[in-house]
Order: structure tokens, then C-alpha cells, then sequence
């Protein structure tokens, strides 16, 4: 449906691994181990559900020079070996007594030596994907290598993606626009939210998606309480504004935007909100360039939706995207993260309505130096309507 190819060619990953040791060597790092999903993916071109059970730890380590070297289990070896790496070392998984952390072990000083330097993810959005015992355990193991943060290594190199992995989230963007033109065949007056919510997911398979990880949103009279709630079996009815924010995947990698719509004809409020989030998000595309940061891109769109006051609870005005939901920068104003060409973000400015219910918008943008281009099609400032 997308006209792409899936997956990435060997160079992709072999470009990103050279600029990962490029940044390895000046941060005087031996190896990067990384333990999670999409870290390893982004150097293996590993994809699979599998990770969904917790019960087995994956590993790769990234030395200072050649290939990454897998240290997984067993049970992964002949998805891994259709990846470009070739070292692959395995245990029989899930094993209470010593799950991998030996062959781990043994890895690390194949890699480094006795005393090296190991860089792991440790900054924001970052977690360790082993259980902590085994984690303690392999540090006893190696006493005398040095196990320190990874120089926010990986986070710096995902925040600016290729240009095949913007063609592959601007593919993820076109699925989500067609589901959601189809929304008035699903929704409208007398159908519960929970029906909404699985039909539109079904939408979303039905264009293309490979799976929905995530679809928040909300319903009510005159706008919604919040934007994370499970979806109730409540009817809508006329007066209701429904949003739908929706997290597909095609190909490993995510898109991330919303649609509000109007049960009925728009209260006057309504409509005036919808208009400002639309304005809201047009301001911060429009400053959007290299050289800008993230803290610029929140007081652009703040500006518009609360007179600069600062906006309300849900703490950011957008975020990165790619391999995950939300990844590397905040729309904050402490993110002085300077804005680079290749960068994918969400802008998603909120409001709060003279009733105390919110409304938000959300539309997917990637940073060019002429300036910023949107990846999803952007909303009309006029709120769509549903049957009332």
C-alpha cells in the first residue's frame, strides 16, 4: 500500500554504527551495551512482537570497531541471523540460574578486554532492560571494567533520522489520514466510545497498518476530561467532542496525531478552540527550523493558546518521534535542545475551555532548512462534523 520497501539496506545500519563509534571514540568508550528494543533495532535491524514477553533479556554490544555483536537467546537466533550481523550468541532462554549473564560476560571481555570502558543509555527516556540482580551480578563479574553513561550517544543519533526512516513515518502519517477521513463511516450519534475506538482501529489495519500500539482519546459534552483515559461504553450524542489520537506502526516505525471531531454542529466555543490549537500549531511550524530549539517551538505555540501564560497539566507541547511513540526532545520550556535538519516531531498544543474540560491537537512535522514540513496532512482550522 505504501510503495516502499521494507526494511533498511546493510549500509543504513553500517552508516549509523560508524557515526555511533565516531562518537564512541571522542567519548573515549570501549563498547555500547544496549538492552532495548528499539536501541538494538536501531543497530541491528532486529523487529519483532517478541518483545512484548518480559521474560527474556536480549543484549547487543556495540565495540569501538567492527559490527554489533548479538547476545540473545536461542529462541531469536534465525530472526537475528536475517539481520545484517553475524555474530550471534546464544543461551537456551528463559534460564533462572545463569540467563546469559556469563555469555554476556564473556562478551564484553572478548570486546574489550579486562578493563575497558562500557558506555550504557542512562538519560531521559532511557531504561535497562535486565533484571537488576543479573545486573549487579555481571558488574561482580567485571570488576575492574568500567560500566558509565553512554554520552547520550544513542539518543543524539535517533533524534535525527535518515531519509529512509522519515519516507517510512511519513508512510505511517498517510495510513492514520486515510483512517481518519473514514472516521464519519464509524462514529456519530448513539455509538459507544468503546465501539469507536475498536473500529478505528480496524480502520487503521484495513489502510495498511501493521499493528496499533496506541489509540487514546475522549468524549463529551462541550470537550473531554482528559487525552489517556481507556475508552467507556458510553453512546455519543449530539454536543460531544470526540478525539481520537492515534500511535501506528508500519514497519517498525510510528506516526503520532490526532483528530477532533463534533458530534453535531459545534457550539461556538468549540469551534473557536479548534481554530486556536489549528493557529497553535501553524506558529510553531513556522519558527520550526535548524538552529531553533525545542523551548522555542513551546513559547511559539503557548503564545497563541494561552497568551504566554504557560500551558496546563499534561507538562509538554509536543516531542520527538520515530522507532518509538515519543522519543528524545520535550516541547518545554527548560529543552534548549537545538532543532537539526532531519529531526521528526510532534506539535501538540492544549488548551483548557471556560467549562474545565480540554481540548488538544496533534500534527507530525519534520525539520528541513528551508523550513519544517508537515508528515501528516494538517487539520482545517473548521472542526470536522459527525452525525448528530
Amino acid at each position: 500500500m505504501t510503495g516502499l520497501t521494507r526494511g533498511f539496506p546493510r549500509s543504513e545500519y553500517e552508516a549509523r554504527v560508524e557515526r555511533a563509534q565516531g562518537l564512541m571514540s571522542k567519548a573515549g568508550l570501549d563498547a555500547l551495551l544496549l538492552t532495548t528494543e528499539a536501541d538494538i533495532r536501531y543497530v541491528t535491524g532486529f523487529l519483532t512482537r517478541f518483545w512484548e514477553s518480559p521474560t527474556r533479556p536480549w543484549y547487543v554490544l556495540l565495540p569501538a570497531a567492527g559490527a554489533p555483536i548479538a547476545v540473545i537467546p536461542s529462541i531469536g537466533a534465525a530472526l537475528m541471523a536475517k539481520t545484517w550481523v553475524t555474530d550471534i550468541r546464544t543461551w537456551r532462554a528463559p534460564a533462572p540460574n545463569d540467563d546469559g549473564v556469563s555469555l554476556l560476560s564473556d562478551t564484553i571481555r572478548d570486546a574489550v578486554g579486562a578493563s575497558g570502558r562500557i558506555g550504557v543509555p542512562m538519560t531521559l527516556e532511557s531504561h535497562l532492560r535486565m533484571p537488576l540482580a543479573d545486573w549487579h551480578r555481571l558488574q561482580g563479574m567485571l570488576p575492574d571494567v568500567t560500566v558509565c553513561g553512554d554520552a547520550n550517544i544513542l539518543r543524539d543519533l535517533r533524534m535525527v533520522k535518515s531519509e529512509a526512516e522519515i519516507a517510512k513515518i511519513r508512510a505511517a502519517c498517510q495510513i492514520a489520514d486515510r483512517a481518519f477521513t473514514r472516521v464519519p463511516e464509524i462514529a456519530g450519534a448513539g455509538v459507544p466510545l468503546d465501539q469507536v475506538f475498536r473500529r478505528f482501529q480496524m480502520l487503521c489495519l484495513d489502510e495498511g497498518a501493521d499493528w496499533v500500539p496506541y489509540l487514546a482519546g475522549g468524549a463529551d459534552q462541550g470537550g473531554y476530561d482528559d487525552v489517556i483515559s481507556p475508552a467507556h461504553d458510553v453512546p455519543l450524542r449530539s454536543g460531544d467532542v470526540l478525539m481520537l489520537d492515534t500511535g501506528l506502526v508500519w514497519d517498525g516505525y510510528f506516526c503520532d496525531f490526532d483528530r477532533n471531531y463534533s458530534v453535531g454542529p459545534p457550539a461556538d466555543d468549540i469551534q473557536s478552540a479548534h481554530s486556536r490549537l489549528v493557529d497553535a500549531v501553524a506558529a510553531g511550524t513556522e519558527i520550526a527550523r535548524p538552529g531553533r530549539t525545542a523551548a522555542d517551538l513551546f513559547h511559539a505555540m503557548d503564545a497563541v493558546v494561552t497568551g504566554g501564560q504557560g500551558s496546563g497539566d499534561a507538562g509538554r507541547l509536543g516531542h520527538g518521534l520515530g522507532m518509538q511513540l515519543t522519543e528524545g526532545l520535550s516541547l518545554i520550556p527548560q529543552d534548549q535542545t537545538k532543532l537539526r535538519a532531519g529531526m521528526v516531531i510532534t506539535l501538540e498544543p492544549g488548551l483548557t475551555l471556560p467549562n474545565g474540560k480540554i481540548m488538544v491537537h496533534e500534527e507530525d512535522i519534520v525539520i528541513r532548512d528551508g523550513g519544517a514540513k508537515f508528515l501528516s496532512t494538517p487539520a482545517l482550522r473548521e472542526i470536522a462534523v459527525l452525525e448528530g
